[in-house]
């Protein structure tokens, strides 16, 4: 098994709020974060693919036409966005990295599959020190449930 990886470089708006909460406990729990003017972020993001790559080409898949499907499903929805707004995927969710990243595993997850490879993680960097790692829903691993 070999992994593939392309980096992505996106701008976007988001502000975290939870409507049920008063103004007060919403800055007490998101700090700057919760700004109504919103705040935006330098993404990076990267798509990790992993299998074995195919006997005539040496490739995992081409860059080219990975580069474009992150282009087309990802990059030109949130590009220069607001992620609370403008972003289909997003709606009635948190604009967390957390539930961003996921956002974009689905949208990337069903052509990302292929007969030598497919997408096993999405890396979404919020700032240079911050960022989270999705490998799925169908990853085994820690379960937890929120009550």
């Amino acid at each position: 098994m070999i992994q593939l990886t392309r980096k992505e470089h996106f701008n976007a708006a988001h502000q975290l709020w939870n409507p049920t909460w008063s103004a007060e406990k919403n800055k007490e729990v998101f700090g700057k974060c919760a700004n109504p003017n919103m705040h935006g972020h330098n993404f990076e993001l990267l798509v990790t693919l992993v299998g074995t790559p195919h006997p005539d080409t040496g490739f995992l898949m081409d860059l080219k036409n990975l580069s474009q499907i992150i282009r087309e499903r990802v990059l030109d929805v949130v590009d220069h966005s607001n992620l609370n707004l403008d972003v289909p995927f997003m709606s009635g969710k948190m604009a967390s990295t957390e539930n961003l990243a996921m956002g974009i595993w689905d949208q990337l997850a069903d052509v990302l599959k292929g007969p030598n490879y497919r997408l096993y993680s999405i890396q979404l960097f919020e700032t240079e020190r911050n960022f989270v790692t999705y490998f799925g829903p169908d990853n085994p691993g820690i379960n937890l449930h929120y009550s």
